[in-house]
Order: structure tokens, then C-alpha cells, then sequence
């Protein structure tokens, strides 16, 4: 206490590496205390419950252990056959939890029902039952159930939960009207609505009839017999038989079958040249060699460029008129003479040798593709 260390504690039962059933634990923060809390059963009496509380110091990382011995002794006031359990929405289990705090309010309960007797039986946090933790505003509280027991009967104010008026109002999300919630509402805030009111008295058991279990269903009392030692043996070798030998067989027999319809069952080369004719044969034989020479002469020709993929020279207009293709363009399946698509576009121009009366006739021709003119000159030698 004098340093203020943060020191975190574990419990669990001693020899076990968790705490009973019954037994629970909370501590928020490792500057606060840790709180132990709950209600024993009928089968816990008699029997001293050593509760191992390992304390670890997270600023000197010291270990101290403590063993808790808690005795369980039965006592003549209980059951108390009416109880009626209470959801306080503004505490939380470890404040409820304080003596101070659970004395004022078994004092609000007692001046609403008059009881000569009365305790308090269980206390849960609303977190056990499936409650949610709150938003950290308004400095809400998780809530905490407690459940106190009486001998008489409920009072009246109690019983007004059980108006059918104010069940209306809950059903509708609404508070009910309680004549006595003004003497709670100083400290506690009661949900009226999750309020159980329980007589034992009036509890009727409920056995729920089990079918008859079939065979193969261990009995639900009594220990497990298992089977003798002494077991008849199994013999499995038909079972391999049907599941391995038999199939293998089949297959093995299908393979034979196919090999002998592919393998053995051919014409052969030999027979088949025997039946075919000697001309048929010949013309085969010319036919693959022919083809044989072609294959071999087209990797070794040189392909020239075509006329027109060169620069022409117009000799009326003295313009060199570039290719009509890109040097990209794929030559080698073009052809090397054209055909003459437009032949009124053709222009003759004689020509006059240097001796003799022999004349030229040029032929120039003019080609459109795609769209540009081009001129292409045919000298054809004619002798006049």
C-alpha cells in the first residue's frame, strides 16, 4: 500500500488450474483490490476449499502465494422458500459487494416486505447472465443481480410488478408505476421490470420422459464393460480378394487384349508395298522427292526486291517518285510484275535510237493505290 505498485492476483482451487464452479473473480484494475465472491452448493458442505492467490508485482516482478482455506457449513435458516431476486442498474458486483453497501440494502428490502427473516442468497454480475459492458460515459455501471430470500410471503408493493398494467408498460420499453421504487431510488435504481418473484413451495418438478435407448446405447448408470480380450480373429483375405485381386485380374487380362489388337494384328510396310501397285509406288516415290527438292531450294532462295518497292523516275514531269510502301512492308509475298488495272492512264512515249531507224517505244502507266498516283515505266523494245 505504501508504494502503490500495480499487483495482479490469480486464484484457482488448489491442485486444479481453476477455481470451483460456484467461486468467482474480478479485479478492473492491477491498483485495486481483487474480490472473491459467490454462492456454494448443497454438495460443498462438509468440505474445506483451499484456494491458491498467486500476487504478482508488475513494477519489481516479485511472486508471493497465499493459500485461502474456505469452510462450507450448513445452517438451519435456509431455504428460505420466498425469494425474489432484484437488478440494481447502477452498481457493480464488487461495490454491491461491500458490507456497508448490501446492509443498506437488505434494509430498503426489508421495510417493503416485513419479513421476520431475510438474507441475502446470491449476487451475479449482469455480465454472468449475458449483459454487455457499458460505455465509459456518465460513469455507467455494468449492473449486478441480487437475489434475497424471506419467509413470508411477497408483500403487495412487490406484487404490483405482476399488474397486468405495468406488464404492458414493460412490454413496451417502458418503467412501470411501483408505490415502493421512491424507497429504493436514493441509492439503487431497480429495474422493475427484470424483477423475479419465485415461491419454492409452489414448484412443481418436471421430469422429462427419455425414449427407451436402442442397442449400442451405454446404460446411463454404471460403469463401461468393455469386450473380452479373448475376441474371435477376422480373416480378411477374401475381403482383399474382391477389393484388390479380383479388379487386378480384370485389368491385366484388358491390357493383353489391347496390346494383341494393336501390336499383332498390323498389315505391316512390307505387305502393304507388296499389295499396292509398282506404278502407284513410282508416282509416291516422284511425288516425295519432288517435294523433298522444292522444301530444300525454297531455304536457299534469294527472293529480289520488287519493281515497285524501288524509287521511279517520271520523265515528263523530271520527279523521282518515292515507294508506295514503308520499309516494313512484308515484300516477299508481293509479285513482281503488276497487272495493269487502269490502262487508259497509259502513256507511250517513242524514244530515237542513235543509229539505224530502229525506235523504243516506252510505255509508262499509272497506277492508283490506295488513294496515290504512282508511275511505273515498261520499257517494251520494238524493232520498226
Amino acid at each position: 500500500d505504501a508504494s502503490n505498485d500495480p499487483i495482479t492476483f490469480n486464484t484457482n482451487l488448489k491442485g486444479y488450474p481453476d477455481r470451483p464452479g460456484w467461486l468467482r473473480y474480478i479485479q478492473r484494475t492491477p491498483h485495486g483490490d481483487g474480490v472473491l465472491y459467490g454462492s456454494p452448493t448443497a454438495e460443498y458442505v462438509g468440505k474445506p476449499t483451499v484456494i491458491e492467490i498467486t500476487a504478482y508485482n508488475r513494477r519489481t516482478f516479485e511472486t508471493a502465494r497465499h493459500n485461502l482455506v474456505i469452510n462450507i457449513m450448513a445452517t438451519e435458516e435456509f431455504p428460505l422458500p420466498y425469494q425474489a431476486e432484484f437488478y440494481i442498474k447502477n452498481m457493480n458486483v464488487e461495490e454491491m459487494l461491500a458490507s456497508e453497501v448490501l446492509g443498506d440494502f437488505l434494509g430498503a428490502v426489508k421495510n417493503v416486505w416485513q419479513p421476520e427473516r431475510l438474507n441475502a442468497i446470491n449476487i451475479t454480475s449482469a455480465l454472468d447472465r449475458g449483459g454487455r459492458v457499458p460505455l465509459p460515459i456518465n460513469n455507467l455501471k455494468e449492473g449486478v443481480y441480487v437475489m434475497v430470500g424471506a419467509d413470508v410471503a411477497f408483500s403487495s408493493c412487490l406484487r404490483e410488478v405482476e399488474n397486468p398494467h405495468n406488464q404492458l408498460r414493460c412490454s413496451q420499453e417502458m418503467e412501470p408505476v411501483i408505490s415502493c421504487d421512491k424507497k429504493f431510488r436514493a441509492q439503487f435504481h431497480i429495474d422493475w421490470c427484470k424483477i423475479s418473484l419465485v415461491d419454492i413451495n409452489k414448484l412443481v418438478p418436471v421430469y422429462v420422459a427419455r425414449p427407451d435407448p436402442g442397442t449400442g446405447i451405454l446404460p446411463e448408470f454404471g460403469e463401461y464393460n468393455p469386450p473380452s480380450e479373448f475376441l474371435k480373429s477376422r480373416d480378411y483375405f477374401s475381403d482383399f480378394l474382391v477389393t484388390l485381386a479380383v479388379p487386378s485380374a480384370v485389368a491385366v487380362v484388358l491390357f493383353f487384349i489391347l496390346g494383341y489388337t494393336m501390336c499383332c494384328r498390323r498389315e505391316g510396310v512390307e505387305k502393304r508395298n507388296m499389295q499396292t501397285p509398282d506404278i502407284q509406288l513410282v508416282h509416291h516415290s516422284a511425288i516425295q522427292k519432288s517435294t523433298k527438292e522444292l522444301r530444300g531450294m525454297s531455304k536457299n532462295r534469294e527472293i529480289s526486291w520488287p519493281l515497285s518497292t524501288l524509287p521511279v523516275f517520271n520523265p515528263v514531269s523530271g520527279e523521282v517518285v518515292p515507294p508506295i510502301h514503308p520499309d516494313n512492308y512484308e515484300t516477299t509475298s508481293m509479285p513482281l510484275m503488276q497487272t495493269q488495272a487502269n490502262l487508259q492512264n497509259q502513256i507511250t512515249i517513242p524514244q530515237q535510237r542513235p543509229s539505224g531507224d530502229n525506235y523504243v517505244m516506252s510505255t509508262f502507266r499509272r497506277l492508283e493505290v490506295n488513294g496515290i498516283p504512282e508511275e511505273r515505266k515498261v520499257a517494251e523494245a520494238l524493232n520498226l
